[in-house]
């Protein structure tokens, strides 16, 4: 699970390991890393921690080796890490710099580990890949940022196109678009009032949370989704209703 050291993706990888998976957790901070891995052995799991920046093929093939020296060939792969680092503006204000950043931390990064971990998959006949998208990237708002909106949007089509090429190989391919997640980073940063604002807006009447997200994931992965692929769940309350 990439970027799982924090937020939706600790709680993907937490949920994976309930589940009985052994997990690798992943991140750029080397100690956030080694906390998430304790947390899933504390609670009887089976984890091992990998770090590197996933905007560069040779750190995620590095990454790739080193998960399938310690736990084996990988069947599950989350595509999770992204961020958004170039706040809402007009399109001409954007910065250059900081469009390039977003679209690779978002697009770029899962594409480069959908390109190290697919090979191996196709090999075996067998894997299922999730990627993820946002509500951001599944309606325009002028409002939000559009570098992440487009990144994300692009990770909508990578996911289908490839799903389309390794389905005859066995690979399922999905994507999950979630909308505002309660992370603790959110948490920090959306005061309550604004939360209860937020939550209005969604016909379930309240916000997601990292669990919510973790379910899907774990759905997609499992038999009970052995006939999907290249489908897109919108994990919104609602407010995105496809």
């Amino acid at each position: 699970v990439t970027g799982s050291s924090r937020g939706i993706g600790a709680a993907i990888a937490s949920q994976f390991a309930r589940q009985g998976a052994a997990v690798a957790v992943h991140g750029r901070d080397a100690a956030a890393v080694a906390s998430g891995v304790a947390a899933i052995q504390d609670g009887g799991g089976t984890a091992t921690g990998v770090t590197g920046d996933v905007t560069s093929f040779a750190a995620v093939e590095a990454i790739r080796r080193q998960v399938e020296d310690t736990l084996g060939p990988v069947d599950i792969l989350v595509a999770n890490a992204g961020a958004s680092l170039t706040p809402p503006a007009a399109l001409e204000d954007i910065p250059e710099d900081g469009w390039r950043a977003t679209v690779d931390a978002n697009l770029l990064a899962t594409f480069l580990t959908l390109k190290s971990f697919l090979p191996g998959m196709k090999a075996r006949g067998r894997g299922a890949i999730i990627t993820m998208s946002s509500s951001a990237g599944r309606r325009a708002n002028a409002r939000a940022p559009i570098a992440y909106g487009a990144a994300k949007a692009g990770v909508i089509m990578l996911t289908q196109d490839v799903a389309a090429q390794a389905g005859p190989f066995g690979v399922r391919v999905n994507c999950i678009a979630p909308e505002t997640i309660l992370t603790e980073g959110n948490r920090e940063r959306i005061p309550a009032s604004l939360r209860a604002e937020l939550a209005g807006l969604h016909p379930l009447k309240r916000l997601g949370t990292p669990g919510d997200v973790a379910g899907a994931a774990v759905f997609l992965a499992s038999d009970a989704a052995a006939w999907i692929t290249g489908l897109v769940v919108d994990v919104t309350g609602g407010a995105v209703l496809a």
